[in-house]
């Protein structure tokens, strides 16, 4: 059964959000929510000389080529922050139990409204790119509850795509270095499933900001249940495939390669040197979020 329209404004996803997950935020993080957005709202100050303490990504490779030795930016912190959300919103990331709106897309959803709501009622701006098969709607950084509406009613209204040419994140990334001019927090939200050749842009990005991606992601992709013949469809082309999910040997082939692809995201994640958190449909979220915070606090230590 679906949802009634009602259940699913702007207004009641939010309400709704507000009582089960940022209160519940608000009591197991006890408001250090700097945890989770370090590193952002920073402008460049001065250079100085390399110490080894240093964080490698701040070195100013044309200053140390000149002067022969490294120099770092040195930035200051500004109050005002500013968080950009790059979703992607292509046919796989519609893949889960419509029954239960237990979607990737669901998820992302709440995902954006909860981090949207904790950066915008602290007096920063937010805005999104939402992306299919190219950078479709672009909602402009502002601050406000009536910001976190919109992003909210912007999402609900974006077609879900039933057919496209297979994912390509690359253009949403260098769209997104194209556009975005001023040093921000981005959390990139998408199952990545792409065509290859986004590692570079992405890179580059947090070059630039400081990038969060969100890995959405369902168990029923990892693991098949044991039920039989079944038709399993490509969500980006359509192709469909007949297979037995009683043959244990599938099933085991099926799981190893799901593997191999998460270890491979997390080995591209380490290189661009982005902080990653992995986001089941089966999550709780706020257990999600405070296992995040913790990860980049012992991260820094």
């Amino acid at each position: 059964m679906s949802m009634p329209a009602s259940a699913t404004t702007p207004e009641r996803i939010l309400l709704r959000l507000d009582w089960n997950v940022i209160r519940r935020l608000d009591g197991l993080l006890q408001g250090d929510y700097r945890t989770l957005f370090y590193g952002f709202g920073v402008d460049f100050a001065d250079l100085r000389e390399y110490q080894p303490q240093d964080d490698i990504r701040y070195i100013d490779w044309n200053v140390t080529a000149r002067m022969d030795t490294p120099y770092v930016r040195q930035y200051v912190e500004d109050r005002e922050i500013t968080g950009w959300f790059l979703l992607d919103l292509s046919p796989s990331v519609d893949f889960g139990a419509v029954q239960t709106q237990n979607e990737k897309r669901t998820m992302l959803v709440d995902f954006v409204t909860v981090i949207a709501r904790l950066l915008t009622r602290h007096g920063n701006r937010v805005g999104a790119m939402m992306f299919g098969e190219k950078i479709q709607h672009t909602v402009p950084a502002r601050g406000g509850r009536m910001q976190v509406l919109r992003l909210i009613n912007d999402l609900l209204k974006q077609p879900r795509l039933s057919r496209a040419p297979l994912t390509n994140l690359k253009v949403l990334f260098e769209g997104a270095l194209n556009s975005i001019k001023r040093r921000s927090l981005i959390f990139i939200i998408s199952d990545f499933i792409s065509e290859p050749g986004w590692e570079k842009p992405l890179s580059l990005l947090n070059q630039r900001h400081e990038v969060l991606a969100i890995r959405l992601w369902d168990p029923r992709e990892v693991e098949l249940p044991d039920i039989g013949m079944v038709v399993m469809e490509d969500a980006e082309t359509g192709e469909q495939l007949f297979v037995d999910t009683h043959d244990p040997k599938f099933r085991q082939r099926f799981f190893e390669v799901a593997k191999q692809r998460e270890d491979a995201l997390n080995q591209a994640f380490k290189r661009a040197g982005v902080d990653a958190l992995s986001l089941s449909t089966d999550d709780d979220l706020v257990r999600a979020i405070v296992r995040f915070a913790k990860q980049r606090k012992q991260q820094r230590k």
